[in-house]
């Protein structure tokens, strides 16, 4: 037994003088009050600036409890390769709703690890003025990486924001694992994960049950990965939509593998403005996915015209290539299971259906192709309209 008791406090002592070496703030020492109700901004602000100040790798740990945060900006270069944030409690917005754009900011910072945790946006008074039909702000969005490199996510949960629950934008090296995000299905615009001009993200291992997309993949995305992901209620996993901009970058080798989606608008989707734009999508992989009475399994349209104003019979830019859809099983809501619906002057090209398996009740499904160009192989139910 003593024995026992002297390996656990020399295994305790070591854990605190490793963390003590490597730099460890707990944000209520400086002041956070885990109520929920006192704001805890400038406790969080001052535990980044020690931890980002440290020439060795740092953590700050959020315990138990609820602590109130307002509108934080978590500024890099830090003098140091790693810090991280260790999560037991729930970070909680603001109640109502401001002009805010953004809530939580981390800008410009290499080696970020956010670990546990729950994100609670409280957007649900923004949610029912859009949905009453009023004038509204845009709403904020609950987690924003900017700017920043080498990011792992992991274990966090994400509810209830004003707007997207995380956005990556302008990143390099960003991993999301076991990452938990949850809102209403009639909650407007909360986007899961939304990615725009950034390289080598991946999102593994998650639950995604949203009002929106369940990842949204925007102009300037390259190489990502998106693999055991469950989505549902939501929209579906969307590149796009594409081409609002007059001259955007393009989007390339994206790999979406081993997902399920349960009763969503989409499931695999390519979504392009139909005006003459610049820009492309090439190098997407579809690949092992189970649809459950999905509205929309496999959809490319790049005929988008919301209001049907600045695109009415105009064709897209956005130039498709290389789009492999294979081992795709399950059940459609809607009787056209397959919609490829390209524009007339850039045809989609080499698109690729292999075992595809979709069913519509009891009756087969069908398949929609207009200026889509590819081949079929193997098992193809609904039958190929390539």
């Amino acid at each position: 037994m003593a024995n026992t008791m002297n390996f656990l406090l020399t295994a305790l002592a070591f854990i605190s003088l490793s963390n003590l070496a490597m730099g460890s703030f707990n944000i209520m020492d400086f002041g956070a009050k885990p109520n929920g109700r006192t704001d805890s901004g400038q406790a969080f602000l001052a535990a980044w600036a020690k931890a980002c100040r440290s020439r060795r790798p740092a953590s700050i740990y959020v315990p138990a409890g609820r602590f109130l945060l307002g509108q934080a900006t978590f500024e890099g270069p830090c003098r140091n390769s790693r810090v991280s944030i260790f999560i037991d409690g729930t970070i909680v917005a603001p109640n109502g709703y401001s002009s805010l754009l953004k809530w939580m900011h981390f800008v410009n910072v290499n080696g970020l690890e956010i670990i546990g945790g729950t994100l609670d946006g409280r957007g649900r008074a923004l949610w029912s003025c859009k949905l009453a039909g009023r004038r509204c702000p845009i709403g904020a969005t609950s987690l924003i990486i900017a700017k920043s490199k080498n990011v792992l996510i992991s274990g966090l949960t994400s509810i209830n924001p004003e707007l997207i629950h995380i956005s990556i934008q302008y990143s390099h090296g960003v991993t999301l694992q076991k990452v938990k995000i949850s809102a209403p299905n009639n909650s407007p615009n909360t986007d899961g994960v939304h990615v725009q001009n950034s390289v080598g993200v991946t999102v593994t291992g998650s639950t995604i049950r949203t009002g929106d997309d369940c990842v949204s993949m925007k102009a300037g995305v390259e190489n990502v990965l998106i693999e055991r992901v469950y989505c549902g209620p939501g929209h579906g996993i969307s590149i796009g939509s594409l081409g609002n901009g007059l001259h955007e970058e393009g989007v390339q080798n994206i790999t979406v593998k081993s997902v399920v989606f349960r009763r969503t608008q989409n499931g695999l989707r390519i979504k392009t403005w139909g005006r003459p734009t610049s820009g492309f999508v090439k190098g997407v992989k579809f690949h092992h996915v189970v649809m459950n009475n999905v509205q929309n399994p496999i959809i490319i349209d790049q005929n988008y015209c919301p209001g049907n104003v600045n695109c009415p019979h105009k064709s897209s830019g956005i130039k498709i290539s290389g789009v492999s859809f294979h081992d795709i099983k399950g059940s459609s809501a809607t009787k056209v299971a397959v919609k490829l619906d390209c524009s007339p002057k850039n045809p989609c090209v080499g698109v690729g259906l292999r075992d595809i398996r979709l069913t519509y009740g009891k009756n087969e499904a069908q398949s929609y192709c207009r200026n889509a160009r590819g081949r079929s192989s193997r098992v193809i139910s609904p039958p190929s309209c390539l």
